[in-house]
């Protein structure tokens, strides 16, 4: 028992003398240990989030935030201790004179532009300066090529041991260059504020919320303690559509370039949804290029010209005041209306004489306009400006892009003291209204869509890791413009434009298009310019219409919408309704031959799904079910195709003419190659030839384009047709010719 009571004791004792240390150190000794650790803890770490992501209707990245480095030298040590403190800086001086060329050298190999010579005199300034952050570069790197960077001599070691370090900032980068760049917006430079565009209107999702951490010595070393974890920002999915973006853009720009115009709008919408699946607005700089410098698709009020003649009709036609078979007398094209001359575009040509409503449209007349207009509403003024705002012309869009502007339509005073007897008539035909593009189109696409207005839409949906958190449906602002037979009267006059009137020349041989031309002189402040607004708005295929469509060119004289603005819309449309023409594969066997389809290396799993879809054998050693992808590539010398999965790599340049970037980037980067990429498409150029024996870590840049078709029986491009005969001619050139199977082919689409 003593031997128990005596063990108990000194544990007792032990334990006593534990918590009276520990209470001497709490109370005694508190506020000296609390500023060493202070001394090794740095607080109020900002935890920066990721900006989401910007993405198009498919989900390709429209704008995304990639790191990029600003490098930084320390040539002073940090010890406290001054013996401690000699022998440190000692071993950096020595570090540092010793690998001085190679780093200088290193640094010219990675960034061409530093001057091996120059570059280590500006390390040894920096050093002689005693500094702690001396800049080693002038510009913010890319990850790739801090990687690099950190493999140099010296610059390989910690931040502690070798001085190297780095600040990070998230660079904002669009993959598709400057596609669309108004309507994504931007940042301003490395402060990561939102500027313009769904950037800044969608800002405060995309940001995220920051975390908060702190630093903390541990073992002669720093590391970041996260206290509270950065939520990254969400991500946008928008309407626009990549290709479609890229055709409306080039074919403006082609024009306007042609033309020598200032500036150009193009606005492509779907038309039962108001998606808006591309906007470009173009402006003439110094240099005589065009960029998108401002969004004047949404913010330019301009006054639209003829293209409101049909808005005119449908409110008169709409009150029961205009039919169909109404017709005027136009003349020989001139007519003089309350003191003014009103004038018809051919005037010095004689003029059209009589016409009906149909024709009035469909030649563009002023006379035939006003004269009917003025006729029924010359007395009430206000209920024609009540009947525009009740079709839904001036309604308020409210888009989600900054800038937008909303329509301004005046209303006549009660004691017409803001009215004039020629504003009526003027203003049936385009005058005395602004109206930006985005709101004109929005007009013809409820024509094309049924009576049916809808809001143009520029956002489908916010994501967080994929997951959709909100949508944003379709949303109806005028479930009825007009009575149903005042529609289809509409609809009558703007095909009438492109089959029998001004327009004939803008109707395609593929499909009808409906629309009207516009033309109205731009008012300035010293009254009117020689400038004018050429357009053309309308949908296409007029039977099924599909999309809407608006062109708008700011020009000099000679100014004519259909001449100018409508092969841009003829463009467009015929080049979208060839991209969305599909034809089944197995209208491309040879009957008559034996098969054997030349397969590209690329996702197997979609090569063996076009050719189960073509009746052709073939042997695999994996799964082809699901959506893992699998990469490889194909033997066909043995009389059964065999999939392989892997690809070969004999040290050669393949030729990449003809394979799309994905499978591109997947041959390459397998071979240690860095790859530049420019432009949209397919692969038709690339700076390594095909046979060059490859270096790895060598940089190959490849050219992209859209692939134009010219061989006999294929569509072109801006040709696409839904005519039987045309298919079958498409079908048995097809049938002549070699079988490709494309291992870029969407999956469960064959």
């Amino acid at each position: 028992m003593k031997r128990y009571f005596v063990v108990t004791l000194l544990f007792g004792l032990l334990a006593l003398a534990i918590f009276l240390k520990a209470m001497y150190i709490i109370f005694v000794q508190g506020e000296y240990w609390m500023a060493v650790s202070k001394r090794f803890v740095k607080t109020n770490q900002m935890i920066e989030p990721t900006r989401g992501n910007i993405l198009s209707a498919d989900g390709q990245i429209l704008a995304t935030s990639l790191p990029e480095y600003r490098l930084y030298m320390d040539f002073m040590s940090w010890e406290k201790d001054s013996a401690r403190l000699k022998k440190d800086q000692a071993r950096r001086d020595s570090l540092l004179t010793t690998k001085m060329d190679s780093i200088c050298e290193g640094m010219h190999r990675i960034f061409p532009d530093i001057d091996p010579a120059k570059f280590k005199e500006h390390l040894l300034k920096g050093r002689k300066l005693q500094r702690h952050s001396w800049p080693l570069y002038n510009k913010r790197v890319s990850y790739i090529q801090y990687r690099e960077v950190k493999k140099l001599p010296l610059f390989r070691l910690s931040a502690n041991s070798g001085g190297f370090h780095t600040k990070e900032y998230k660079k904002r980068k669009n993959p598709f260059g400057r596609l669309a760049i108004r309507t994504i917006g931007d940042l301003y430079g490395e402060i990561d504020s939102a500027r313009c565009g769904l950037e800044l209107s969608f800002d405060s999702l995309l940001r995220g919320k920051p975390g908060k951490g702190h630093r903390q010595k541990v073992l002669n070393k720093y590391i970041t303690i996260i206290d509270q974890q950065a939520e990254d920002g969400y991500d946008v999915q928008t309407t626009i559509d990549v290709g479609m973006q890229d055709i409306c853009e080039k074919a403006l720009g082609d024009k306007l370039r042609e033309l020598r115009a200032n500036s150009g709008v193009c606005i492509l919408m779907e038309v039962a949804t108001g998606d808006v699946k591309a906007i470009t607005s173009l402006t003439r700089t110094k240099d005589g290029n065009y960029y998108e410098i401002g969004a004047n698709a949404v913010s330019n009020l301009y006054e639209p010209g003829s293209v409101f003649k049909p808005m005119a009709f449908m409110v008169g036609m709409d009150d029961g005041y205009i039919s169909m078979n109404d017709s005027v007398d136009t003349g020989c094209g001139i007519v003089k209306m309350h003191g003014r001359y009103m004038k018809d575009h051919n005037w010095r040509n004689g003029g059209y004489g009589k016409i009906d409503v149909s024709m009035i449209i469909g030649n563009s007349s002023n006379i035939g306009v006003s004269t009917l207009v003025d006729k029924h509403y010359r007395h009430q003024p206000e209920k024609f400006v009540d009947g525009i705002y009740r079709i839904g012309v001036a309604e308020d869009l409210k888009l989600p892009i900054p800038g937008y502007a909303k329509p301004r339509i005046r209303r006549p005073l009660p004691d017409g003291s803001n009215w004039s007897k020629t504003a009526l008539p003027w203003m049936s035909i385009g005058y005395e209204t602004q109206i930006p593009p985005i709101s004109t189109l929005t007009f013809y696409n409820g024509v094309a869509n049924g009576g049916v207005m809808v809001r143009p839409r520029f956002v489908t949906a916010v994501l967080n890791k994929g997951e959709v958190i909100k949508e944003y449906p379709v949303e109806v602002l005028r479930p009825r413009m007009c009575k149903p037979e005042v529609l289809r009267n509409i609809q009558v006059c703007l095909e009438t434009v492109t089959t029998r009137g001004v327009g004939r020349r803008i109707n395609s041989r593929m499909f009808n298009i409906a629309g009207k031309t516009g033309t109205a002189q731009v008012w300035t402040s010293a009254g009117f310019a020689s400038q004018y607004l050429v357009s053309f708005a309308g949908y296409f295929p007029a039977e099924n219409p599909q999309y809407s469509c608006i062109v708008c060119i700011q020009k000099g004289a000679p100014a004519s919408g259909s001449l100018h603005c409508g092969p841009v819309f003829k463009k467009v449309a015929e080049t979208v309704m060839a991209q969305n023409r599909k034809m089944d594969f197995s209208s491309a066997r040879d009957t008559l031959g034996s098969m054997k389809p030349n397969i590209c290396p690329g996702n197997l799993v979609a090569t063996a799904q076009v050719l189960e879809h073509l009746n052709i054998v073939y042997h695999a050693d994996f799964s082809t079910d699901g959506d893992k992808e699998v990469w490889g590539d194909s033997d066909t010398e043995v009389g059964t195709i065999s999939l392989k999965e892997g690809v070969g790599d004999d040290g050669l340049m393949p030729d990449l003419k003809g394979y799309g970037l994905r499978d591109a980037l997947f041959l390459l980067e397998k071979k240690g190659l860095k790859v530049k990429v420019k432009g949209v498409g397919r692969v038709m150029k690339q700076s390594i030839k095909p046979g060059r024996l490859i270096e790895k870590g060598a940089e190959i840049t490849l050219e992209l384009s859209m692939p134009k078709h010219k061989k006999k029986g294929y569509p072109q491009p801006s040709q696409a047709t839904t005519d039987s005969a045309t298919v079958a001619q498409t079908s048995d050139s097809l049938n002549k010719q070699k079988t490709l199977v494309s291992p870029t082919a969407k999956k469960k689409t064959p």
